[in-house]
């Protein structure tokens, strides 16, 4: 015999306070809850969009968003200090390489996933060096 969805909806508060009995539930319902929350964030804007003509300045605009996303994590993570958060210009040096590599494979390429690699590859091999 199934669960009705009215038994399992009215005893939805009991097996959710319960969570020391019911962890399998819990998380069930935190995982659909975390996708729902995922979801809603990316559906909207597809479904606003695709129906409406994009003007040609944004696309253009658009292009560099990730590229300068990329750029302040980076910059943020080489030059700035997590202790005070403190400009050092010189203190992470096999980064800097490693960002001027990065650079250099980025202007030839012209591929971000490749760029990325190029980058933690050059990280690897210079703090082993450095």
């Amino acid at each position: 015999m199934g669960i009705k969805m009215e038994q399992l909806l009215s005893n939805a508060p009991v097996l959710l306070a319960d969570i020391g009995h019911n962890k399998i539930l819990y998380h069930l319902v935190v995982i659909v809850l975390a996708a729902i929350a995922a979801f809603i964030p990316r559906y909207f804007p597809i479904l606003f969009f695709s129906t409406r003509k994009i003007p040609e300045w944004f696309n253009e605009w658009m292009k560099y968003v990730p590229v300068s996303l990329f750029t302040a994590l980076v910059v943020k993570n080489v030059f700035i200090t997590t202790a005070g958060y403190h400009f050092v210009p010189f203190g992470h040096v096999e980064q800097i390489f490693a960002a001027l590599i990065v650079m250099v494979i980025a202007y030839f390429t012209r591929s971000m996933s490749i760029s990325v690699i190029g980058g933690l590859v050059a990280v690897w091999l210079l703090s082993m060096v450095i």
